[in-house]
């Protein structure tokens, strides 16, 4: 696969704009199966977080070859320190904090988190799935989608078969969509209350992986989907 360069990443996220510079630093650090996330802004002091979703940190953990996706809401420790225990296996992840902090401009960056030794770090090489469906404990996740062109808007349709999705976060589902360089993150929330249906747009081309977030009978089920964007 050939690398493009460094292309300037674009993140469209409610209130945030591609051109922001970000006044919040995000600190990473593993140990002993133990997240520790530290947030600071210029001055140096924890900045106040707003709910969205209900929860002020939506932490989302995708391996560097995008196998292994992870949606995580942090302890609050206090003072801009948060703490998530998981056990992740060698191998570089990317790290991105899903928040909204108060009075102060915020853009979503993928922050590297090596774990173990470095040899592991095979860059995602992604086939665009040929059949939008996916079966996961009996329940099937059909997704149907309109134009997958850039600057387009796109629909994301996921008709759910076998179970009734249950309210999670607020919503009947969630989506979290990364490229294959792990550049761009959109985060997605259902149009309606009662609908599986999304919409969003595509500011680059290429190959993009999905992941629709959907709760029957108390557990969070999350089905992967492969998409190219032309």
């Amino acid at each position: 696969m050939e690398h493009k360069g460094h292309k300037s990443s674009h993140h469209h996220h409610e209130n945030h704009h591609a051109n922001v510079k970000s006044e919040v630093d995000v600190l990473v650090h593993y140990e002993n199966n133990l997240l520790t996330i530290e947030l600071k802004d210029k001055a140096g002091n924890a900045p106040t977080l707003e709910v969205s979703h209900e929860k002020i940190f939506h932490l989302i953990i995708a391996s560097f070859d995008l196998k292994q996706y992870y949606h995580l809401h942090p302890v609050d420790k206090g003072n801009g320190i948060f703490q998530q225990e998981i056990n992740l296996t060698e191998g570089l992840y990317k790290v991105f904090a899903d928040i909204t902090p108060q009075d102060l401009n915020y853009k979503i960056e993928p922050i590297d988190l090596q774990v173990g030794s470095t040899e592991q770090n095979n860059q995602a090489s992604l086939q665009p799935d040929t059949t939008f469906q996916k079966t996961i404990n009996d329940i099937t996740v059909k997704l149907e989608m309109n134009s997958l062109v850039v600057n387009e808007p796109t629909t994301l349709d996921f008709q759910i078969s076998g179970g009734q999705p249950e309210p999670y976060l607020g919503a009947l589902g969630h989506v979290i969509i990364i490229d294959e360089d792990i550049e761009q993150f959109i985060h997605v929330h259902p149009e309606s209350a009662d609908k599986t249906v999304f919409h969003t747009q595509f500011t680059e081309p290429g190959i993009y992986k999905i992941w629709g977030e959907f709760k029957f009978d108390g557990e969070v089920l999350t089905f992967p989907f492969v998409i190219e964007v032309k």
